[in-house]
């Protein structure tokens, strides 16, 4: 039985006294620091292209240094693909560029097929935002021979893999001796530490089914909270979803959290989600062995934030510390422990934070605008990332009859229209977005604002309609609108610039489509 949490800290300190200096077993209940070819060949790829890397990172692999200015110099039929798929699925923040391609990684098994471990329809938003790379990077795989330059390089990556062992483990030590979890290889579930130093201090956590990892670089400070709050996903994940029936009589709680500013919008209408992420939180406040002043300041936050659910947790967690059972078994006591009524009297007195972003009146209501818009949005672009264009249209149209004149989701069905064929519908689709009719709420700014992406990309559309109509002077001023929009992704812009060049022609192969999510 535990004595609260200096009890815990003398527990962890005599167990880590004979493993601190002992790097992570190949196996350790299914959790494992490891190097991947995948994520290696993905970073490869993106060196060809010229995506901007931390080479800060590399300064004891110097081998890997060379690999990424020979990559850079490299010439080829695969390598030009890559640097044409890269251009046009690139996003304005390169750390979503880089989120995007190591989702991808995470969700593909080993070169050289890199194929999918999950079925398409099961694959997130993010990766199916890039569709067609795994053709892409399979081909460049090849004409690289990554092969050969993966097993001549791995062997640096070992210091940097080793640098993690103990850290690691002794994170997954404490935290399992807090929750007095024990794990068991045979329920099949794994936590993986993927290491690759260029990634430099970006991390990407995804899990699929029972496969949660997280990809971390080598920079000077390792992101270890990172780390354990992806760590704490794989084991409190399963308890949230046993035991879903217990929530729904705390659901109350989220109609007030999510009138929060700063409430992330995946939590407004999920429960589930949410009560995981309070109780994460909640968690990891009580590892942090916090004085009482900067709990209640931490807690204050949360509850300010939309988090309403922390506080109570960490009042249960306090009772759970001194209990026996590990959080499997007590997990049902620490939900029945929280008090609806009490916490809607208590939250009556909490004033919610303005957004940390600093948003004009119409930006502020698109921040604001309703979730079934947004996860309906979502689901159009799901649809055109799987080139499933009659879906696209019809979760487009039906968007619109609800929110008439929705730059997003006429954007969306005038993109399904090329797909489908359908020239003539499309043209008007993306000439009503650059050009407003007087009256609309578009043209009147009383819907969502214009975003710079999907102007600019309707201006290419119509510019190769020109072309493809023989009308090359009408053709150059769209290409010309579209470069002169400001903030114009860059994707655009390079195929703006492309127009202007020379008139467009469609590939044998898919054209880029502009489907990245706007």
């Amino acid at each position: 039985m535990f004595g609260g949490m200096a009890a815990l800290t003398l527990l962890c300190a005599v167990t880590l006294q004979a493993q601190d200096q002992q790097a992570l077993p190949k196996s350790y209940s299914g959790i494992t620091v490891e190097i991947s070819p995948q994520i290696f060949a993905t970073m490869c790829a993106l060196d060809a292209a010229g995506f901007d890397a931390d080479e800060s990172t590399l300064a004891e692999m110097p081998a890997r240094l060379a690999l990424r200015a020979d990559l850079l110099k490299m010439q080829g039929p695969a390598t030009d693909a890559v640097r044409q798929f890269y251009r046009d699925h690139a996003f304005a923040d390169p750390g979503e560029t880089l989120s995007r391609y190591m989702a991808f990684a995470l969700a593909v098994g080993p070169p050289p097929q890199f194929r999918f471990l999950v079925n398409q329809d099961l694959l997130p938003p993010d990766v199916l935002s890039i569709g067609g790379f795994q053709q892409v990077l399979a081909d460049f795989y090849r004409e690289a021979h990554l092969a050969a330059r993966w097993a001549a390089i791995e062997p640096e990556y070992a210091p940097a893999m080793v640098r993690y062992g103990p850290p690691v483990r002794r994170l997954v030590t404490i935290t399992d001796a807090y929750l007095r979890e024990v794990l068991k290889p045979s329920t099949g579930n794994t936590f993986t530490v993927y290491v690759e130093p260029l990634v430099g201090n970006h991390t990407t956590f995804r899990n699929l089914g029972d496969r949660y990892a997280i990809v971390v670089g080598t920079g000077s400070q390792l992101p270890l909270d990172d780390i354990r709050h992806a760590y704490l996903h794989f084991l409190l994940d399963p308890m949230i979803l046993r035991n879903r029936q217990l929530l729904f009589g705390k659901a109350a709680l989220l109609n007030i959290a999510a009138r929060a500013p700063r409430l992330p919008v995946e939590y407004q209408t999920d429960f589930t989600a949410f009560t995981d992420e309070c109780l994460i939180k909640a968690v990891e406040l009580r590892l942090n062995n916090l004085s009482p002043e900067q709990l209640e300041a931490a807690m204050r936050d949360d509850d300010q934030s939309g988090f309403v659910l922390v506080r109570p947790f960490v009042q249960q967690l306090q009772k759970f510390e001194k209990a026996e059972p590990s959080m499997s078994y007590y997990f049902p006591d620490l939900l029945a422990g929280i008090n609806v009524d009490a916490e809607e009297k208590r939250l009556q007195s909490v004033t919610f934070a303005a957004s940390e972003v600093a948003a004009a009146p119409k930006q502020a209501a698109a921040v604001n605008q309703s979730t079934e818009l947004q996860r309906s949005l979502d689901e159009g672009d799901r649809q055109i990332a799987l080139q499933n264009a009659p879906a696209a249209a019809a979760t487009f149209e039906a968007i619109l009859q609800k929110y008439p004149d929705q730059p997003r989701a006429l954007y969306g069905l005038a993109i399904a229209s090329v797909l489908e064929g359908k020239a003539q519908q499309a043209k008007e689709l993306f000439e009503k977005l650059v050009s407003p009719a007087p009256g609309t709420p578009v043209s009147q700014g009383l819907a969502e604002p214009m975003d710079p992406n999907v102007t600019a990309w309707s201006h290419v559309y119509l510019g190769r309609m020109d072309d493809l109509q023989g009308d090359r002077d009408s053709a150059l001023g769209e290409y010309r609108a579209a470069l002169a929009v400001d903030g114009a992704p860059e994707s655009a812009r390079v195929a703006a610039q492309r127009g202007v060049a020379a008139a467009y022609a469609p590939a044998s192969r898919p054209a880029d489509n502009g489907t990245q999510k706007p």
